[in-house]
């Protein structure tokens, strides 16, 4: 069923009410709260009036809600949700986690776990989209573990203002802010969700994969180096000969102006699967080499993973990269860098055209034309080192 707007006039569709049973599968455990996702899903559809099932009545349609293996007796989701609904009072459920967590997160040095139970009270919602602070439609109760490194603080001197000299410092053990924090469940769309986690890490390169699959049952998402690598080695094999430099150059081009058509926008550029392919053949990459793509990204970045685009290529410089030779080039500008055989050996080529400078030096360049005078924006190309001949 469509709608649509004509000259202006809006439309409006009187959508019957269709009745379906709810019958959980799986464990059922009301601590399981499955419930939740039933309430999201008839916010979500509220024409449908959801009932719990009765075997002698008869229903047009039935909604089996099943169960995920985390959370039967046993599973990590089972224990958290145990660990939540005990308030913390529970010593012994407490010590276990703690132990979950000893086993499981890999610091050589010292740590101090903090665990915190909070319930906060969702305030509820008018006709018109204002918040009512003095009526609440649930009650959001969760669990946070903040996971703090505890380090002895630097040897140093200081003065003693009593005595009037100048003496060692005492060093304390200083907590740290957290390298490793959750927040379960995750609070989202206003309302409690139980299959989902908040999750921190400070080194976002390290996400610690093994304390996320054992302490949360998760899988832990590709880091932002994650997806860098595993978008260059996606090129690398789709293209496979054919990696040349004016396709590479032509991808991170249209990422670019993707990310600067996005910018803003709350939520960062998000690449699917299927998002990707396309990029790649609106750079002309060829239907023969895509056959297997579908195939190669699986391999490389996961079935179900998503690519963030400022996570696969640089907004503010461009790199070229040879073994003796790191150019590095404003992305606006990187027309300016060309691939030419000359004298049967392969160059990068760089006009040399207005003001160079060699490690902040300013050089002439025998250019004798005074036309040439006019300077591009020396920011525009900046080299590392540099090679004859290259």
């Amino acid at each position: 069923m469509s709608c649509g707007k004509k000259r202006g006039r809006s439309c409006r569709v009187n959508m019957k009410i269709t009745k379906i049973a709810v019958r959980y599968c799986g464990g059922c455990n009301p601590s399981y709260q499955r419930g939740a996702s039933v309430r999201g899903l008839q916010k979500r559809f509220p024409h449908l009036q959801l009932l719990n099932f009765e075997p002698t009545d008869v229903y047009r349609a039935v909604l089996i809600v099943c169960g995920l293996e985390q959370e039967t007796e046993g599973g990590t989701q089972h224990f958290l949700m145990k660990l939540r609904e005990s308030k913390l009072t529970d010593d012994a459920l407490v010590e276990s986690f703690y132990d979950k967590i000893i086993e499981n997160y890999d610091y050589p040095e010292n740590y101090y776990i903090i665990l915190i139970h909070g319930v906060y009270d969702i305030p509820g919602k008018s006709s018109d989209g204002a918040e009512m602070f003095d009526a609440s439609d649930e009650i959001y109760e969760h669990i946070m573990c903040c996971i703090c490194p505890v380090k002895l603080s630097k040897a140093g001197l200081c003065y003693n203002a009593e005595t009037n000299s100048i003496q060692d410092r005492i060093r304390d053990w200083i907590v740290e802010l957290p390298d490793v924090a959750f927040l379960f469940p995750q609070f989202n769309d206003r309302s409690t969700d139980i299959h989902g986690v908040l999750y921190y890490s400070k080194n976002a390169n390290e996400l610690r994969d093994i304390f996320i699959d054992e302490l949360l049952g998760c899988t832990a998402p590709l880091s932002a180096g994650g997806q860098r690598d595993s978008f260059n080695a996606l090129v690398e094999d789709t293209l496979g000969d054919d990696c040349r430099y004016d396709t590479v150059l032509s991808i991170h081009e249209k990422l670019n102006d993707l990310i600067e058509s996005q910018k803003d926008e709350p939520e960062p550029v998000v690449l699917t699967k299927s998002e990707v392919k396309r990029l790649f053949e609106e750079c002309g990459v060829e239907d023969e080499k895509l056959q297997s793509f579908d195939e190669q990204y699986e391999i490389t970045a996961g079935e179900k993973s998503s690519l963030v685009a400022s996570n696969i290529t640089n907004t503010k410089r461009f790199e070229i990269k040879t073994p003796d030779v790191v150019v590095h080039v404003d992305p606006e500008r990187a027309d300016l860098v060309e691939t030419r055989v000359i004298d049967g050996r392969k160059c990068l080529v760089i006009p040399m055209e207005g003001e160079v400078e060699l490690n902040g030096i300013r050089v002439h360049t025998g250019n004798e034309n005074p036309s040439d005078d006019e300077f591009y924006d020396n920011t525009d190309t900046e080299t590392e080192e540099t090679s004859d001949g290259k």
